[in-house]
């Protein structure tokens, strides 16, 4: 029996050492296809809508969707682009203002020059390398625009054929077990559909609302901060955080006055509070909450596998595994080791 424990367990080491160097070698193709499964379940409703409710034949509400995803898709990923490579650009105007906070600083409470002098390091930088380092960054959003015409394939195919596993599954089992494996099918399906679909409504109301509080408040590159809000909301607690740190760091450079940046973050946070506590349970029924622990973990093995964009999908995906595991009762285990 504890040879066949210490087997079971180095299999399964094995086993996800392997297919993490496969998803890492396979990137530049299972990453669209992964990105293709998440629209897919987020744009699954707008195609249901437009078949039964709207009586679109399925072709055409197949050309409106991905007509409308390509679009929305290009222009926010040009935007984003845009207004990155013009954040590039203005970095070293702020890196210049904080100097002189850094100055006043020393002044105000008397403390003594370090050895190691910011400023001069700050004051070094090259606006060329600044831009090409933030470009980086951004880059991958070029990445994913190269790579949409991809993802807008596997898509079409996976939209085409919706419904077509319970006939399929009807075919090759006897009627008793064809009932269980589609309700089972049916259930996860439609638990990742409400999941995905109200987590992306929710985090594209919290960078639309993020993003009208900075312009309130004259922040500038408030659309650039609001996207960033909109994709980091996808990662629970940790990437909401990070939507607002990084705008209030901004800010304090930017303003003048301290206080202006303090309360646009407290804003921020009220609102981000309502969201996540208040509307997004409301609206889903229930919390499909993960343990810190599991998104941890999934946020340091999608960040080595597929870097930032890897990052982004790993709690969605989590999400999925979890609902999945909760619908078949042999990984039920599974389900209560990532609850929170």
């Amino acid at each position: 029996m504890e040879k066949n424990k210490v087997l079971t367990i180095s299999s399964a080491i094995m086993a996800i050492f392997v297919v993490g160097v496969v998803l890492r070698l396979a990137k530049s193709v299972l990453f669209p296809f992964f990105l293709a499964i998440f629209f897919y379940f987020v744009l699954s409703p707008a195609l249901d809508f437009l078949t039964r409710k709207a009586r679109f034949p399925k072709s055409l509400a197949l050309v409106v969707i991905i007509l409308f995803t390509f679009l929305a898709l290009y222009l926010m990923g040009l935007l984003f682009y845009s207004s990155g490579e013009t954040f590039a650009a203005e970095v070293p105007k702020y890196g210049q203002k904080f100097n002189r906070m850094i100055e006043s600083l020393q002044v105000q409470l008397k403390l003594p020059k370090s050895k190691v002098d910011p400023l001069a390091w700050l004051g070094g930088l090259d606006i060329t390398k600044i831009r090409s380092f933030f470009l980086s960054s951004v880059g991958t959003v070029m990445t994913f625009l190269s790579n949409l015409f991809l993802v807008l394939i596997f898509l079409i195919f996976m939209l085409a054929g919706r419904g077509k596993l319970n006939v399929k599954i009807k075919s090759s089992f006897d009627s008793r077990r064809s009932a269980q494996l589609i309700k089972i099918v049916e259930n996860i399906d439609r638990q990742v559909q409400k999941y995905l679909a109200l987590k992306t409504v929710s985090c594209i109301v919290s960078g639309l609302l993020a993003g009208l509080i900075m312009v309130v408040f004259g922040l500038n590159f408030a659309i650039l901060f609001g996207f960033l809000t909109f994709l980091l909301n996808y990662i629970p607690n940790i990437g909401a955080l990070i939507a607002k740190i990084l705008p209030f760091l901004f800010a304090l450079l930017q303003f003048d006055r301290p206080w202006q940046a303090i309360w646009m973050l407290v804003v921020l946070l009220v609102v981000d509070a309502f969201i996540g506590m208040v509307a997004e349970p409301k609206m889903m029924g229930t919390r499909l909450g993960l343990s810190p622990l599991a998104i941890l973990f999934a946020l340091f093995f999608w960040g080595w596998l597929w870097g930032i964009p890897g990052m982004i999908l790993s709690v969605p995906m989590m999400v999925i595994l979890k609902i999945v595991c909760a619908n078949i009762p042999e990984l039920k285990f599974m389900d209560v080791l990532l609850k929170q």
